[in-house]
Order: C-alpha cells, then sequence, then structure tokens
C-alpha cells in the first residue's frame, strides 16, 4: 500500500508540475459552469411559462429532473473528452524520457504500479468532478432539489470515469508517444459512445446486448437516484478488467526489458 500510494503522489505532483492538471481542471469547470447556466437559463424560463399560463407556478417543475439529471447525463459525455489528456501520459512519457527503466528495475510489483497510477489519475479526476459541485449550491440556495440523485448521480461519473481511466492506463502503456495514446483512448471511448447511439436503432436483442455492455447506458440509473449492484458490479468490473490489461502490459515490458 505504501508504495502504491508513493506512485500515486509522484503521478499527481506530475500533473500539477505541469500545466496539465489547472487547463484539464479550469477547462472542465468552465464547461459545466457553461451548461449549468444553461439549463438553469432553460428551467427558469419553463417555471415563468408555467406561472403566467397558470399551471401552478414553479413548483410543478422538477428541478432534479429538469436540470441536474441531464447537467450530469452531458457531463457523463464530456468527460470522454478529457480522460485521454489525463491518462495519455501515464505510461507514453515514462517509457519516451526512459523512466520507465527504474520502475520497472525497482523493488515495485506490476500491481503497485499499475494501481499507483491508476489512484494518481483518479484524485485528479475526482478533484475535477468534485469542483464542480460547487456549482448546485445554488439550487439549495434557492430551490429545494432531492439530495439522494444528486449523490448518486456523482457517484455514477466517478465509477464511469474509472472505468475510462482504466482503458486510458492499457492504451498509454502501448506506446512510447503521448499524443497517439490520447488519440487511441479518444477513439476507443468515442467508439464505446457510439456503439450505445448504434444499438438504439436495431431490433430487441440488439438493444438489449447494447444495454448490457453499453459503458453509459448503465450510468442512466445513477442520474436517476438508483444505485443498482448490477450497475456497480458492471463499472468495477471494466476499472479490474483495464487495470488487469495494464498490468500484464507492464509485465510483458519488464520481460522484454
Amino acid at each position: 500500500m505504501r508504495n502504491t500510494l508513493a506512485i500515486a503522489r509522484r503521478e499527481l505532483h506530475g500533473y500539477f508540475a505541469s500545466p496539465i492538471a489547472y487547463i484539464l481542471v479550469g477547462l472542465f469547470a468552465l464547461i459545466f459552469g457553461w451548461m449549468f447556466y444553461s439549463f438553469l437559463s432553460f428551467f427558469s424560463e419553463q417555471s415563468l411559462r408555467m406561472q403566467q399560463f397558470g399551471m401552478g407556478g414553479p413548483q410543478t417543475l422538477n428541478v432534479n429532473e429538469m436540470l441536474v439529471r441531464p447537467l450530469l447525463l452531458q457531463a457523463g459525455i464530456i468527460i470522454l473528452i478529457f480522460i485521454p489528456t489525463l491518462t495519455m501520459r501515464t505510461f507514453a512519457e515514462e517509457k519516451r524520457s526512459g523512466t520507465i527503466e527504474l520502475l520497472l528495475t525497482s523493488p515495485l510489483t506490476d500491481w503497485e504500479i499499475v494501481l499507483g497510477k491508476f489512484v494518481g489519475a483518479f484524485a485528479l479526476y475526482a478533484l475535477m468532478i468534485g469542483l464542480t459541485a460547487l456549482n448546485l449550491i445554488w439550487l439549495f440556495a434557492y430551490g429545494d432539489p432531492e439530495v439522494a440523485p444528486i449523490v448518486t448521480g456523482y457517484l455514477g461519473l466517478l465509477l464511469l470515469g474509472g472505468g475510462f481511466i482504466a482503458i486510458g492506463l492499457f492504451l498509454s502503456n502501448l506506446t512510447r508517444n503521448q499524443i497517439v495514446a490520447g488519440l487511441l483512448t479518444y477513439a476507443v471511448l468515442l467508439m464505446l459512445l457510439l456503439v450505445a447511439w448504434v444499438g438504439e436503432g436495431g431490433g430487441p436483442i440488439a438493444r438489449g446486448v447494447v444495454a448490457a455492455l453499453s459503458v453509459f447506458q448503465h450510468f442512466e440509473d445513477f442520474s436517476k437516484g438508483v444505485v443498482d449492484t448490477q450497475h456497480v458490479i458492471y463499472y468495477l468490473s471494466v476499472i479490474a478488467f483495464g487495470l488487469f490489461l495494464t498490468a500484464r502490459s507492464v509485465d510483458a515490458d519488464r520481460w522484454r526489458g
């Protein structure tokens, strides 16, 4: 555990020693804030219209359904753009600079290296996601949103991002070039998104298969305030499989020297 945490701290230091962490966190906060403002403006406009037409006033609109849920669903798609930048340097930069040799010849195990890099990248991702919750304070200041769907929505974002990071780590270890690693990760994550959309146009069997495999469709229930153990196990399996592939890949590098 101590070695894993040491690798995680080293990884985090690497992020903040370069502009990557500040750009990722700042840009994601900016985009999320803009989406929040857009959904809030739409919600306010619809509330005023209902009030004008005597349809029961703004309290008849559900802020969770009309604002929070679509906001978190959009955030789940937006992170697809950010994760490749977060993971592309994890192994590719180590290989380019030659520092991977130090790691592979150290007493560290493959899993300590992989888990350390995963924890470091996930910690920065959690910070990136966590800061966006500050926007939702406005909802509690001027409204009465339900807390449970917000908490489960953020839990879903963390699990979804964890799966993406595990995939990104594996792809980063396949190359010495950060740009190639980033593009590979982006292509794979985009394919996962497109498969979900293509499956919606298929027959019942195709839709069932896609619903079972799609990383995005498993996220929808979290945004509704539902924590289904099936979805949690699915994301944990994706994370475990991605980390397993990464560990096997690191082991192959160690034997190749």
